[in-house]
């Protein structure tokens, strides 16, 4: 592992995805990451599925340790605090009011710690008309304006991926890393707060700028017919996407790679602005001609171009990939006990140096005796 942030000591208290997804960031950049658990269960991921160690747990939860306290007891919560007062960073992702009522909210921990970089993640807000309300993935896409552009609006769908959860452990943990840049100028903690509901809109914010810009409500064909990107389907039923944008050598690339000469006698499809006006057209008339063969032929004969395309990839497909492979993205799975035996590995390289393995999640407490052990030694001192 490259270890930029070695030395950086994070408390987590998070469940389900954005504030473990935070914590992992961290921890893949070499902080030591301390997870906090209910014994009772512990982050209700672990069974999203099946067992209690569950693959989407083990996606967001690797390089950790795990930790359970009940912070309902005097005992753990003086435990917990003591870990705190030690800790560089502590994040949760509780509703509004939640973390006070436990002895984890700002004005306790920073009390504790007046270095910790406090971070807080809810689905709406700390507050408003909303701050109560549950939040989950794909609630945040829909209500911040994200989905109305990332869909068919003739085939109106929710997105596989949970992207408003992990958008918003990725703005948390760069949230994070500025606070912990402007406490090494002033010595001070900072309590950073975020909600789902923020992260996607700012993620959306290229859609909001033509809207405000332009005075028009952008939809979900808004951004394909103007890039000119589409999802063809080939001979077999397969897909491959192609991406034209504004550059007309792309165009040319494509006519060339697909023998589709005749489509440029088209007055349709004479100039980009004309295919940008006719873009169902141009999608009907390549779907044409992309039925009359398999998609290994067709990435064959598109290797060949300079045009921007790829195969639609299953997550198989994407394991096989000859550039993926070569950039060595799947990693072993070190001190694995039990799950994945590969996983994806970060995706960030320092002067050439990347992760050669990923450190397995941790089961449900599997750290909690020598944590308790270290701190009932030498109490305040972070357990290394």
């Amino acid at each position: 592992m490259v270890e930029v942030l070695k030395g950086i000591r994070v408390v987590e208290q998070g469940t389900f995805i954005t504030g473990p997804c935070a914590a992992m960031l961290l921890a893949d950049l070499g902080a030591d990451v301390i997870k906090i658990e209910s014994p009772e269960g512990g982050d209700p991921y672990r069974t999203f599925k099946d067992g209690h160690y569950s693959a989407h747990f083990q996606a967001y939860n690797h390089a950790k340790r795990s930790l359970c306290l009940d912070l309902k007891k005097a005992e753990d919560r003086t435990l917990f605090h003591g870990l705190v007062s030690s800790a560089d960073v502590y994040i949760q992702n509780f509703r509004p009011g939640v973390a006070g009522r436990i002895g984890a909210g700002w004005d306790d921990l920073s009390a504790v710690n007046p270095k910790l970089v406090y971070c807080s993640i809810s689905g709406f807000g700390p507050d408003g008309p909303y701050s109560r309300r549950p939040s989950y993935d794909s609630v945040t896409q829909a209500l911040s304006g994200f989905l109305s552009v990332a869909i068919d609006p003739a085939n109106p769908r929710l997105l596989g991926p949970a992207l408003a959860d992990a958008i918003t452990g990725l703005y948390a943990a760069l949230g994070i890393l500025g606070a912990l840049v402007e406490r090494g100028r002033t010595g001070t903690g900072r309590l950073l707060e975020i909600s789902m509901l923020e992260a996607m809109m700012h993620f959306a914010i290229e859609p909001f700028a033509g809207y405000f810009a332009l005075g028009e409500v952008p939809t979900g064909m808004d951004r394909p017919r103007l890039a000119q990107a589409m999802i063809l389907t080939c001979g077999d039923g397969k897909h491959v996407a192609v991406h034209m944008s504004s550059l007309e050598k792309f165009w040319d690339a494509l006519v060339a790679g697909i023998g589709g000469q005749a489509l440029t006698q088209d007055p349709c499809f004479a100039t980009r602005l004309a295919r940008i006006d006719h873009y169902p057209q141009l999608v009907a008339a390549l779907n044409a001609i992309f039925a009359t063969r398999p998609r290994a032929e067709w990435v064959a004969r598109l290797s060949d171009t300079d045009l921007p395309f790829a195969p639609v990839n299953s997550i198989a497909d994407t394991v096989a990939d000859p550039q993926v492979e070569h950039l060595q993205m799947l990693v072993p799975v070190a001190r694995r006990i039990e799950g994945a035996s590969r996983l994806v590995r970060s995706p960030f390289a320092y002067g050439g140096a990347r992760d050669d393995a990923v450190v397995a999640a941790p089961l449900l407490g599997q750290h909690s005796a020598g944590i308790r052990a270290a701190l009932a030694e030498n109490p305040g001192a972070w357990p290394g």
